[in-house]
């Protein structure tokens, strides 16, 4: 079942963020990107994220066509998730993502580095 959308400023980004956008949507699909996973192995690898959150998520993933989900008729169920190849489209989209945020780690690393040697350069001078 797709889900509606009302895209208010036209924008291709605002699409994007429709589908991807959120705090967990684009940490499941990484996940996701080296293969099928278990819901489980999904809660254990965003230990942060409620069980509730993943599901919907993964829900309005699957609703979007980036996920399957695959239901095994086993005792226990057994369900495993993985991307659509449209899902996998995402994947340069996400590295993207992935390398600038790593860039942007760093160079907050470093500037609150320069500050702190800075506020002990000071306080040396002081003392």
């Amino acid at each position: 079942m797709a889900r509606k959308y009302s895209w208010k400023t036209g924008c291709d980004v605002e699409a994007t963020l429709s589908v991807i956008g959120g705090r967990w949507k684009p940490i499941l699909v990484c996940h996701l990107l080296g293969g099928k996973k278990r819901f489980g192995e999904l809660r254990k690898l965003t230990p942060n994220a409620t069980e509730r959150m993943i599901t919907l998520q993964l829900r309005e993933l699957e609703a979007d066509g980036v996920v399957a989900r695959h239901v095994y008729a086993e005792v226990p169920p057994r369900v495993e998730y993985e991307l659509t190849e449209f899902g996998r489209s995402l994947e340069p989209v996400l590295l993207s993502m992935q390398a600038w945020g790593r860039a942007f780690k760093a160079r907050r690393s470093a500037e609150e580095a320069d500050q702190q040697n800075s506020a002990m350069a000071a306080e040396e001078v002081v003392g």
